[in-house]
C-alpha cells in the first residue's frame, strides 16, 4: 500500500510581498479581516488537511539599507498580527483542522509558552502546534532589547533549554490530576501535580504549570533548522520538521542528516516526518496555472526584493558590491552572525561556491527567490501530484507538503482543494476523512 501524505497550507504572506493586490485577492475584504482567515480555514478543513500554519515576526524589516521605509513602501514582511487569537477564530469555526502557531524561544519565557500553548489546546480542542524557532531578524532583537545577535550555536542551545522546560511544565500536571468532585468539592490530586524546579544556563523555573493538563498529552512541537546545529536541533526538539522549499538535492541531504541525527539521539528516524514547503499553483490547464505564477514577478519592485533577502538573512544585500564571489558572500553572512541557510546558500548548490556574480544578476536570482517564483509549481493537478509524489518519496515517504505562498487567496486555495486534493485520493496519497480527533491523532495516524 502506498505510504500517505501529510498536508498543510501556509498562510505567512497571503496579504503580504504584494500578494493582497493579485487579481481576485482578498474580495471585499482588507487585511486583518477576520473573515478571510475564517473561509480558509472552512476551505482547509473541506479538503481535509491536517493544520493551517503561519511562521512570523515581531518587527518591521530594517536589514536593508538599515531603514524600515521600504518595507513599509511595499508591504514586504509587514503588516502582521499576533497567531495565537487567529487559531482561536479559526477553530471555532472547524472541527478537526489543526494549527500551527508560530513563537521564538530567543525572546520568549518557556513558562508563558507553555502555559499558552496548553489555553490554546484546550481552546482548540487538541489541535494546536508551537512551531519553534530561533530567530534571526535584526529588527526582532532590536524590538526586545538587544544590541547584538547572540551566536548561532548559543541560539539553539537556549531553544533546546526552553523546550526541556517546557515539557517538565506540560508533564508537571499528571493527565487524571483533575478530579472536579462535586461529592467532596475536591478539584485535584495533589500528589499528582509535582514542582519543575530547573536550573540550567538560560531558564530558572520553578513550576508546575497552574493549567489543567493539555489535551494531546503535550502541544505537537514542530521546527524547522535546516543548517547542521539546526538539525540536531530539530531532532531534539520536533515531533515533526518543517522543512524548506529548496531544490530535491538539499532536500534529500537534509532527510538523511535529520535521520542520522535522530538516530543519535536513540529514535527510531521512521517515527520523524518531514513537512516540505512547497509553494503551489494548481489550475484546470497548465497555461492558467503557468499565467498565475507569472504574476508574482508583477507583485513587488525591485527594491522589495532587496527588502526580503535582507530580512529574512540577516544581511543587509544593498551594500554588495558591483561584483563578488558567492562563497565570499556566504562566509561574510556567517561572520555576521545572520542565517547560514537560505537564497545565497542555494545559489551557492546551483552555481558553486567559486561562482562570481554581479550585483544585477544576484538581484534577478533574487527576485525569482523573493516571490517564491523559481520554487512554485504551477500546473494541473495531475502534474503537481506527480512532482510531490516524486519528491515525497525521495525523501523517505515520511511527513509531508506544507503547500502554500499561492498568489492569490481565496481562490488558489479553493483550487488546491478542488482539484489537487481530489487528485491525491484518487491515487491513494492522501486522507478522505479524518480519523483522529487531535492534531497529534491525525498527523501520526497509521492509515498509510
Amino acid at each position: 500500500m502506498k505510504k500517505r501524505m501529510h498536508l498543510a497550507f501556509d498562510y505567512s504572506y497571503i496579504h503580504m510581498d504584494g500578494r493582497w493586490r493579485m487579481p481576485g485577492a482578498w474580495p471585499n475584504m482588507t487585511y486583518p479581516d477576520v473573515a478571510m482567515f475564517e473561509e480558509m480555514a472552512r476551505t482547509a478543513e473541506r479538503g481535509k488537511f491536517d493544520m493551517l500554519f503561519s511562521g512570523d515576526g515581531t518587527g518591521v524589516p530594517s536589514t536593508w539599507q538599515d531603514s524600515r521605509d521600504a518595507a513599509v513602501r511595499w508591504g514586504i514582511s509587514w503588516p502582521r498580527q499576533d497567531l495565537a487569537p487567529l487559531s482561536v477564530a479559526m477553530a471555532r469555526v472547524t472541527k478537526h483542522l489543526g494549527f500551527g502557531v508560530t513563537y521564538s524561544t530567543t525572546f520568549m519565557h518557556p513558562y508563558y509558552l507553555a502555559r499558552l500553548f496548553n489555553s490554546l489546546d484546550h481552546v482548540t480542542g487538541g489541535r494546536i502546534a508551537f512551531n519553534v524557532i530561533t530567530s534571526t531578524r535584526r529588527s526582532d532583537f532590536a524590538n526586545y532589547g538587544y544590541d547584538e545577535i547572540p551566536g548561532h550555536g548559543e541560539r539553539y542551545d537556549r531553544m533546546e533549554e526552553f523546550i526541556d522546560v517546557c515539557r517538565m511544565l506540560w508533564d508537571s500536571v499528571e493527565p487524571d490530576a483533575m478530579l472536579w468532585d462535586h461529592a467532596t468539592g475536591q478539584v485535584g490530586d495533589p500528589k499528582k501535580v509535582h514542582d519543575v524546579a530547573h536550573h540550567g544556563k538560560f531558564f530558572k523555573v520553578s513550576g508546575p504549570l497552574n493549567t489543567p493538563p493539555s489535551p494531546q498529552g503535550r502541544p505537537l512541537l514542530l521546527q524547522a533548522g535546516g543548517s547542521g546545529r539546526g538539525i540536531r536541533a530539530a531532532a531534539y526538539v520536533a515531533d515533526m520538521a518543517f522543512g524548506a522549499d529548496m531544490p530535491l538535492a538539499l532536500q534529500i541531504a537534509q532527510r538523511k542528516a535529520l535521520d542520522a541525527a535522530v538516530a543519535a539521539l536513540g529514535r527510531d528516524p521512521r517515527s520523524m516526518g518531514i513537512v516540505w514547503q512547497q509553494p503551489t499553483v494548481v489550475a484546470e490547464t497548465e497555461r492558467e496555472a503557468v499565467a498565475q505564477r507569472e504574476r508574482l514577478l508583477t507583485a513587488i519592485p525591485p527594491e522589495g526584493a532587496g527588502v526580503y533577502l535582507s530580512h529574512n538573512s540577516g544581511y543587509d544585500f544593498s551594500t554588495l558590491p558591483e561584483r563578488f564571489t558567492l562563497g565570499a558572500l556566504h562566509k561574510e553572512i556567517v561572520a555576521s552572525q545572520a542565517s547560514p541557510v537560505g537564497f545565497v546558500r542555494e545559489l551557492i548548490v546551483t552555481l558553486g561556491a567559486d561562482a562570481e556574480i554581479t550585483r544585477k544578476e544576484f538581484f534577478e536570482h533574487g527576485m525569482r527567490f523573493a516571490t517564491g517564483y523559481e520554487r512554485t509549481v504551477a500546473g494541473t493537478a495531475a502534474q503537481v501530484a506527480d512532482h510531490m509524489e516524486h519528491a515525497f518519496e525521495a525523501t523517505g515517504s515520511r511527513g509531508g507538503f506544507m503547500l502554500g505562498h499561492v498568489v492569490s487567496m481565496p481562490g488558489d486555495l479553493a483550487a488546491i482543494v478542488e482539484l489537487l486534493v481530489p487528485e491525491l485520493q484518487r491515487r491513494g496519497r492522501f486522507r478522505t476523512e479524518y480519523k483522529g480527533t487531535t492534531l497529534r491523532d491525525n498527523l501520526f495516524d497509521d492509515a498509510e
